[in-house]
């Protein structure tokens, strides 16, 4: 297969296709593996291949392989006592759950001092002494004693001069708008507008719902006084249930997150940066006049995070509302299980590293597979790589 070209490719019959598996097995007389890569980037090429893998896997999608059909009623009867003690299984992990929120409820009245001093230090309430500012690099990142000494020069010279630029700034500039622009699912919902706002944003909390009462958590934004609006908390709560659908109990996967309710933004006049004017020409249908008319319609904003659908009592939603919330509570799970506990990673750039080290598996296969070829290249005695050097990017935009 490796010696066809592009034509014979895209001629071949979807039919044919063990026929060439037949025929590489001969050609090259491979191991399994490197004949099954081939295979793959064969079919990869070959879109007629796919079309017709695709049309076969459709077809049996969903299809029940008849197994249970053909049980004695016997076997059936037995089959369904088991799914009656999974049934019974489902309501005991849903009490799991609710005891595990119970913990989460606990642990988090341990880890709030924690956060109440990372916050004072944000905001420059409180100053960390020279001990609780030393940090142990990692053994890969330590230098030698000369270097560090020669390092602390170069950085203490370079805070000298940014001290004579300007005054010393106070706590942690930025720190959650930071946070923010650095997560991609924080980012996307930010528009320009919003960062002058998020720049007063002092800390995130999240609060759960107490004892006995259904499960919630509540997500506050906590705000300096700023010219945008009054409200010095954003809150946004978020409804729990842990617990099998009477309909479905299989699908049962832990809780769920049920609704959410935002908070009224007490905007200052002219500052509500969710509504936008627009202004529009219209032309009167009996003297042809013109005259200009001006409207007051939605803008996009993070801070339309607060106002979001209502989930109506039936629960039943059209599809953008389903959308829309679907996002909202990946967002604010996120928020809760992963930015608030974590702040300063995200700040800092380190959790975004791992939470792209989970993702990048497939990807590092490829750079892999991509350094070999590029390593083949370099030890061939004709390879010049002048001739495939990439092109400047304002070359590229071209």
């Amino acid at each position: 297969m490796a010696d066809m070209d592009n034509k014979d490719q895209a001629e071949m019959d979807p039919a044919d296709l063990e026929d060439v598996e037949d025929v590489e097995e001969e050609e090259t007389g491979e191991d399994e593996n490197s004949k099954a890569r081939q295979l793959t980037v064969q079919m990869m090429q070959n879109p007629q291949i796919l079309a017709a893998l695709q049309e076969r896997l459709d077809g049996l999608n969903g299809s029940p392989s008849g197994y249970m059909e053909s049980l004695p009623k016997v076997v059936k009867r037995r089959v369904n006592a088991l799914k009656n003690l999974q049934v019974k299984c489902s309501h005991i992990e849903a009490k799991f759950y609710e005891e595990v929120h119970e913990l989460e409820r606990k642990y988090a009245a341990l880890y709030q001092p924690l956060f109440d001093k990372r916050s004072e230090i944000v905001t420059a309430a409180y100053e960390p002494t020279d001990e609780e500012c030393e940090w142990k690099a990692d053994e890969e990142e330590e230098l030698t004693v000369s270097k560090q000494d020669e390092m602390k020069d170069k950085a203490k010279l370079e805070e000298e001069k940014k001290d004579e630029e300007k005054e010393n700034p106070k706590g942690i500039p930025e720190f959650w708008l930071t946070v923010f622009k650095n997560v991609d699912l924080l980012s996307d919902m930010l528009q320009e507008h919003d960062e002058p706002v998020l720049k007063h944003l002092q800390d995130i909390k999240v609060k759960f719902s107490d004892p006995g009462q259904p499960m919630s958590f509540t997500l506050e934004f906590l705000f300096e006084p700023n010219e945008f609006f009054t409200n010095t908390v954003l809150s946004k709560t978020y409804k729990m249930r842990s617990e099998p659908d009477e309909n479905d109990p299989f699908s049962f996967d832990g809780p769920e997150i049920m609704s959410c309710t935002g908070c009224t933004i007490d905007w200052t006049k002219g500052k509500n940066i969710t509504l936008k004017t627009i202004k529009k020409k219209q032309k009167h249908k009996g003297r042809g006049t013109v005259r200009t008319v001006t409207k007051t319609v939605p803008n996009d904003s993070f801070f339309n995070f607060f106002t979001p659908p209502e989930v109506p009592e039936n629960g039943e939603l059209d599809e953008d509302s389903e959308v829309i919330l679907a996002a909202d509570f990946e967002i604010g799970h996120f928020i809760r299980e992963r930015i608030i506990p974590r702040a300063v990673l995200y700040f800092t750039g380190e959790a975004i590293e791992d939470d792209d080290d989970d993702y990048d598996e497939e990807g590092e296969e490829a750079d892999d597979e991509e350094g070999e070829e590029e390593a083949d290249e370099e030890n061939d005695p004709d390879y010049d790589p002048k001739k495939d050097a990439t092109p400047p990017a304002e070359c590229r935009q071209q």
